[in-house]
C-alpha cells in the first residue's frame, strides 16, 4: 500500500483528536509519552534547523540533513538527491547505519551510482521509480513496504538487498523546495526502526510532517549557500574582469596582476607559520587568507585609469609611437641641409666640380651620427644618466638647425630635450605623478565599494603596497607601525615581482641575485619590513615563486647569505 500526500508545511496540532478516544491511566501515561517524544523531536529539528542555517560547507549541509531526518525519524538508511540542470537526480548522499555505509557527504568515499534521468528519451517522466516520481508529481510518498507494492520499480532495491543481507522495507520520500516553489532535492528515508525491539515499522503521519518541515529547512540552507556560492563567483569573476581589463590595456602589468596574488599569498603562509621571532604571534584564519587574496587581485585596479602610453612608457621618448624615430627623421634632414649647403657654396665657384666638397662634410656627417647614436642610447634608460650626459644632450639640441615649412627648427624639441634627461627609467617627474596616482585611484574606487564584514580590510591592504617603512611612501606616507601585516607582505611581494619580470618593455628581468640585492638594500634602508624580509630569506620564499614563474636563467644565487641585509 502506498500512501501519498501533497508536500505541506509543520502543523499546529500533530496528535489530532486521538487523546479523545482514550481513557483511563493508560491513556494519560502515552499521552504523555507521546507528547514527550513529540517535545524532543520538535527540540532535535529545531537543533537541525539551527545548525543548517549556520553551516557553509557544502557536504557537512548535506551531511547534517540526512543525518538529522534519519535521527528524527528512528531511520536506519536514507539517500539524498539533488536536482541538477540535465534534469537528473544526482545522488549526493547515502547512509545505512546497521550496515555501517556511508557514501557521498564527508565520508570521503564518492557514490557510484550514475545520476537518474527524470525523464526518458521520448520526454515522458520517469515515474516507474519513487524519487523522481516525487519530483515530477511534487508530493509525498510514504511507502510502508516495497515488497508490497507494484506502483514501482524496486528491481535495484531488492538486488541489493539480496548482494548486502538487507531488508529495505519501509521508505518515505519527500521533495525538497526552494522559496521559489522549485524543487532542487529529494530526502528519501529507509526503514523505521522500533526504538525498542528494532523492528522495521512503517513511516507515520507524524513523520510525514516533521521532514517535510526539515526539508523545507534543508532546502533554504542550500540555496542560501548555493546564492552565496553564487554572488562568491560572480564577484571572484569581477576581481578577474578588473585584472582583465588591465591586461588588455596593458599586457606587461596584466601578469604582474596575476602574479602578485601568488606571491603574496606564499609569504603570508610562511609569515603565519612562524614558529619564533617579531611574527610568532602573527596567525591567519582562511577568511583572512581570502581577505587577502582578494586585496592583492586588487591592489594595482586604479592601473585601469592610468593612460597606456604612460604605463606602457618602453623609452623616454615614447607616447603614442617612439619618437626616437622622428628625432632620426629630422638629422637625416639636418645631413641633407648640410650636403645641400656645402654643394652649393661650391657651386658658385664656376668650374668647381660639386663632389670635390663631400670629403670636407664627412667629419660632420660623423659627428652628427655620433650623435644620433648617443641620442638612441640615452632613450633607453635602461642606466643612469649622469649631468654631463644629460648637457650633451641640450648641447646637441642647439646644434643643428633646419629648414622647413613652417621655420627654422633644432634637432629636439623641448619636451624632447626634457625626457631625454630622464636621470633614472623612462618617466618624466609628471608621469610618475601620474602613475603614483592609480595607488590613491585602487584607494578611492575601494573605498567606495560596500565590502561585507569579512573584507572590510580591503581597501587597507591593498593601498598600503606603496607605502614604506620610514613614512616616505605614498600616498598616505604612513610609517611600518601604521601598517598592518598584510599591506606590508603586498609591499615585497610587489616589488619582486616587478624586478624579476620578464614581460615589461622598459627594462630587462634582473636575475634572483640582482633582484634579492635590491631588496636586502630595501630592507637596509627602511623602505620595507625586515622581519618580513628575514622570512623571505629564511623560508626561501623567493626560490620556491623563481621555480614556479621565472625563466630558469634566472636563477642564479646558491648562497643567500651574500645577499646585503642578510644574515640577520
Amino acid at each position: 500500500m502506498v500512501h501519498r500526500r501533497a508536500a505541506r508545511s509543520f502543523p499546529n496540532c500533530l496528535l489530532g483528536n486521538r487523546a479523545g478516544t482514550w481513557g483511563g491511566k493508560r491513556k494519560n501515561v502515552i499521552v504523555t509519552e507521546n507528547l514527550h517524544s513529540l517535545l524532543h523531536k520538535i527540540e532535535q529539528l529545531n537543533s537541525i534547523g539551527i545548525a543548517l542555517s549556520a553551516q557553509r560547507d557544502t557536504p557537512k549541509l548535506l551531511e547534517q540533513i540526512l543525518v538529522g531526518a534519519r535521527s528524527i525519524t528512528g531511520a536506519d538508511g536514507g539517500t539524498l538527491y539533488t536536482v541538477s540542470e540535465d534534469r537528473c537526480l544526482h545522488f549526493e548522499m547515502i547512509l545505512t547505519e546497521s550496515l555501517r555505509l556511508a557514501m557521498g557527504g564527508t565520508s570521503g568515499v564518492a557514490v557510484p551510482f550514475a545520476p537518474i534521468p527524470l525523464y526518458d528519451a521520448s520526454g515522458n517522466g520517469n515515474r516507474h521509480m519513487v524519487a523522481p516520481s516525487a519530483v515530477l508529481d511534487d508530493r509525498i510518498i510514504n511507502i510502508p513496504d516495497a515488497y508490497d507494492t507494484t506502483e514501482f520499480d524496486f528491481s535495484g532495491t531488492h538486488a541489493f538487498d539480496r548482494r548486502m543481507a538487507y531488508h529495505s522495507r519501509s521508505f518515505l520520500t519527500i521533495p525538497m523546495k526552494n522559496h521559489r516553489g522549485e524543487i532542487i532535492g529529494v530526502l528519501q528515508l529507509i526503514n523505521k526502526l522500533d526504538a525498542r525491539s528494532g523492528a522495521i515499522l512503517a513511516f507515520t503521519r507524524e513523520d510525514e510532517q516533521l521532514v517535510s518541515s526539515l526539508a523545507s529547512q534543508a532546502a533554504v540552507a542550500l540555496t542560501n549557500k548555493e546564492l552565496i556560492d553564487e554572488l562568491k563567483a560572480l564577484f571572484e569573476s569581477f576581481i578577474q574582469l578588473i585584472a582583465s581589463a588591465i591586461d588588455e590595456k596593458s599586457p606587461y602589468t596584466g601578469g604582474h596582476c596575476r602574479r602578485v596574488p601568488e606571491l603574496t599569498m606564499m609569504l603570508a603562509r610562511a609569515a603565519a607559520a612562524a614558529a619564533s621571532g617579531p611574527l610568532r604571534d602573527f596567525n591567519m584564519s582562511d577568511g583572512d587568507y581570502y581577505e587577502l587574496e582578494i586585496a592583492a587581485w586588487l591592489h594595482d585596479c586604479g592601473k585601469i585609469t592610468t593612460p597606456e602610453y604612460i604605463v606602457d612608457k618602453a623609452t623616454k621618448l615614447e607616447t603614442i609611437f617612439d619618437r626616437i624615430n622622428l628625432v632620426a627623421a629630422r638629422a637625416e634632414i639636418a645631413r641633407r641641409d648640410l650636403e645641400i649647403g656645402l654643394l652649393r657654396q661650391r657651386l658658385a665657384q664656376l668650374g668647381q666640380d660639386p663632389s670635390a666638397a663631400l670629403p670636407e662634410l664627412a667629419p660632420a656627417l660623423a659627428e652628427l651620427a655620433a650623435d644620433l647614436a648617443f641620442l638612441r642610447q640615452s632613450n633607453t634608460g635602461s642606466e643612469f644618466m649622469a649631468e654631463p650626459q644629460r648637457e650633451r644632450v641640450r648641447a646637441i639640441a642647439g646644434k643643428y638647425r633646419m629648414q622647413l615649412a613652417d621655420g627654422e627648427h633644432g634637432l629636439l624639441s623641448d619636451n624632447e630635450v626634457t625626457n631625454l634627461c630622464i636621470a633614472r627609467g623612462t618617466l618624466t617627474d609628471e608621469e610618475r605623478k601620474v602613475i603614483n596616482h592609480h595607488i590613491t585611484a585602487t584607494l578611492r574606487m575601494l573605498e567606495k565599494l560596500p565590502f561585507p564584514r569579512h573584507l572590510r580590510r580591503v581597501p587597507e591592504f591593498a593601498g598600503g603596497h606603496h607605502e614604506r617603512m620610514d613614512g616616505k611612501g605614498y600616498p598616505r606616507g604612513l610609517r611600518g607601525e601604521q601598517m598592518s601585516v598584510q599591506a606590508r607582505i603586498m609591499a615585497i611581494a610587489d616589488i619582486f615581482e616587478a624586478l624579476t619580470a620578464s614581460d615589461r618593455p622598459y627594462k630587462k628581468a634582473k636575475p634572483l641575485s640582482e633582484a634579492l640585492a635590491i631588496l636586502g638594500r630595501m630592507k637596509q634602508d627602511s623602505h620595507i619590513d625586515p622581519d618580513l624580509f628575514a622570512i623571505f630569506m629564511q623560508e626561501r620564499v623567493y626560490l620556491h615563486y623563481a621555480k614556479k614563474y621565472l625563466d630558469i636563467t634566472q636563477i642564479d644565487i646558491d648562497a643567500p647569505e651574500e645577499v646585503p641585509g642578510y644574515p640577520f
